[in-house]
């Protein structure tokens, strides 16, 4: 069973989060030919002040 783990910035709704889950579930089924039921997917929000590019701090 694959778990596929999304980090990204915080600030989506959960309408965009919910097309994100059912386009990565399709992704995964089609590409591994497995079951939907078979896929798990956990989406981090993690906030731009925790997250470093190029050595500095995402605005």
């Amino acid at each position: 069973m694959p778990i596929i783990n999304i980090q990204m910035w915080q600030g989506r709704d959960k309408e965009t989060k919910k097309k994100l889950i059912d386009n990565v579930t399709k992704a995964t089924c089609e590409a591994i030919k497995c079951p939907p039921e078979a896929v798990q997917i956990v989406i981090e929000d993690i906030p731009k002040e925790n997250w470093g590019i190029n050595g500095k701090q995402a605005e």
